[in-house]
């Protein structure tokens, strides 16, 4: 990562997978000493980016970026050159700015912007955490130039947009003194609003924060000046009502993207290394440019085996014409062909560096629920940035489908013709319901109170956020899998060594569907290490599937959380709740929605509309 000014300075370093989930464009990253935010593709340098091969990925991001977008790209990386703290690698990285602009020195409490000549930014080549902004010239602090803090308020809106707080508009409610000269203190230690204290020193204006944050925050507060930092630009004119906003707040930013499970198509070899190594292949045109490529670097042309040059580039133009073919009408659907994949072993690969399954036998205890076990022991998830929101998640669908309307903030000022993007590798377990089961269970409790009560708060949920109901209602399968997921997410974090916020769940749940992939996955080549494969051996499965839910049946605020009705307070889930369901926003595909322990087991709520027996 590198920070922009007079000149490149490393601030600190993050690994592509938060590019995507956590600290992406528009976002904020809490560095050591201040805070810094990650600026939009205009400034970002390709030149170091490595481009990837997904055509499943690339035709569902043209389907909602647009056509223009050709390429997906990795964050730009040069390798660590050890000892060497001036060459390429500490110029090459993700641009960010410091921000909140505004900043505040603990000793003197002076508060204003880093445009200021009081406060000054102090690189540090070989230790990039201790970068700093300081106070030059503090009047109380005479003997050092004390280290600036970020002031942890912000004006943000839904429409994606980011200021700073106003702060002489704030103090001065709306009218300048002309001399603003201000101050940031704190009373007591508790840190809520009603603490913090903002003045002006020059008129002695004085004001809590409480008010910015109260139920009338919008009367102390300016209309929205509809300004984007990471694109340095501000919208003609932003009509919706902004708040005030801590810095870290998780609602701050939330990421616009989509990602699909790499799916090999070819069962060539030749093919499937050329798939494996396109980025490096795809300029070669010729088989003298291959002959060439080959002496330079053999070690790269290992997985080809006896195969001469001519075969080699017959391979790389096969390939070339199948990932520039136009994309067919379901180009674009992100589950389809994984579940095609998935429950036909005919069309898997057999020895994939990128994707291998291994069918396991079924308990029999549980064939009556169901039907195909698989250990996934070789997966690859390649997943697109498409753009971010403020302080209301994306509606992100179960297929992979985003729906329309949605304030989305750009990545780009101008129309990119790129995406960042991000790979992992890791493995998984994949389970699939008896199709008949579900579809019987489906048809009887689609009239039942649990699933209508469902639906009436989905709509008002809905409602609130201006989203077409009908579009996002998910079938009751959807909510019985999803809530088994949830279920086995917590029963697999005991016993394969991985921290539930660590597996992800990916949900298939169509007509004709009734699966859900659990899988973890890392930034490294080497994927993970078989703990969560362990779990689909027949045996292990039918304890921790016995085990996920017995606990499912029972939460420790029942009968509270059995008896939730999503109609009264506007919810999407039924009986569900922090202590028995709900996962970490990196493993759940639905931001904790569409989930009722009733619909799975037995629980103090009934039993009529359960799938599963009481274990």
């Amino acid at each position: 990562m590198k920070g922009n000014g007079p000149r490149i300075n490393r601030v600190g370093e993050l690994r592509p997978s938060q590019l995507q989930h956590t600290f992406g464009i528009g976002s904020i990253v809490d560095l050591p000493r201040f805070s810094a935010l990650v600026m939009g593709l205009d400034e970002w340098d390709i030149s170091h980016t490595e481009q990837i091969s997904e055509p499943r990925l690339l035709a569902a991001v043209q389907e909602r970026a647009g056509k223009q977008v050709s390429t997906l790209r990795l964050p730009p990386y040069v390798p660590e050159e050890h000892g060497n703290m001036f060459g390429e690698w500490t110029r090459v990285g993700v641009p960010v700015e410091v921000f909140p602009r505004f900043l505040r020195c603990p000793y003197c409490r002076h508060l204003g912007p880093i445009e200021s000549t009081l406060f000054k930014l102090r690189a540090n080549p070989n230790r990039p955490d201790l970068v700093r902004v300081v106070h030059e010239s503090c009047p109380v602090a005479k003997a050092k130039a004390p280290a600036a803090m970020p002031v942890r308020f912000m004006l943000a809106c839904e429409a994606g947009h980011l200021d700073d707080f106003p702060w002489d508009y704030y103090v001065h409610k709306g009218a300048s003194c002309g001399k603003t000269l201000l101050q940031f203190g704190e009373r007591g230690v508790s840190g809520d609003a009603a603490s913090v204290f903002v003045t002006c020193v020059s008129c002695n204006a004085r004001r809590s924060m409480a008010p910015a944050f109260g139920r009338e925050a919008a009367k102390h507060l300016p209309r929205c000046r509809g300004r984007h930092p990471h694109l340095r630009s501000f919208d003609p004119y932003c009509d919706v009502t902004p708040r005030a906003i801590g810095l870290g707040a998780s609602n701050l930013w939330f990421p616009f993207k989509v990602a699909v499970v790499s799916i090999p198509e070819a069962e060539d070899p030749l093919l499937v290394e050329v798939e494996r190594q396109w980025t490096q292949l795809r300029g070669l045109s010729s088989v003298e440019q291959v002959a060439g490529a080959r002496a330079f670097a053999p070690e790269k042309f290992v997985g080809f085996g006896i195969a001469d040059d001519a075969e080699i580039l017959a391979a790389i133009t096969r390939f070339r014409h199948r990932a520039t073919a136009a994309p067919s009408a379901d180009a674009a659907d992100v589950l389809g062909p994984e579940w095609e994949v998935l429950t036909d072993h005919r069309r898997a690969p057999r020895d994939h560096p990128d994707f291998r399954i291994e069918p396991r036998r079924v308990a029999s205890e549980w064939r009556d629920q169901l039907t195909e076990v698989l250990a996934v022991t070789r997966l690859r998830e390649v997943s697109a940035l498409l753009g971010f929101t403020r302080i209301v998640a994306p509606n992100e669908l179960g297929d992979g489908r985003y729906e329309s309307g949605l304030k989305i903030a750009p990545l780009s000022h101008s129309t990119h013709t790129w995406v960042p993007c991000a790979e992992t590798r890791g493995e998984g377990v994949f389970l699939r319901l008896l199709e008949k089961r579900v579809a019987d269970w489906e048809k009887r409790v689609t009239r039942h109170e649990a699933v209508l009560r469902l639906r009436q708060g989905h709509r008002q949920w809905c409602a609130q956020r201006n989203v077409d109901a009908d579009s996002d209602w998910r079938p009751p399968r959807y909510t019985l899998l999803h809530t088994l997921a949830h279920a086995l997410i917590r029963a697999f974090a005991l016993e394969c060594g991985y921290s539930a916020s660590g597996i992800r769940e990916r949900i298939y749940a169509r007509e004709g569907m009734a699966g859900l992939l659990l899988y973890t996955a890392a930034p490294d080549s080497e994927g993970t290490l078989g703990g969560l494969v362990r779990l689909a051996d027949p045996e292990m499965l039918a304890l921790v599937l016995k085990q996920a839910l017995g606990d499912a049946g029972l939460c420790s605020s029942d009968p509270m959380c059995a008896e939730h009705r999503p109609d009264n307070d506007r919810t999407v889930h039924g009986a569900a709740c922090h202590a028995c369901l709900f996962a970490a926003e990196t493993s759940c595909e639905r931001g904790n929605r569409f989930l009722d322990r009733k619909l799975l087991v037995p629980t103090f709520g009934g039993a009529e509309s359960a799938f599963f027996p009481a274990p």
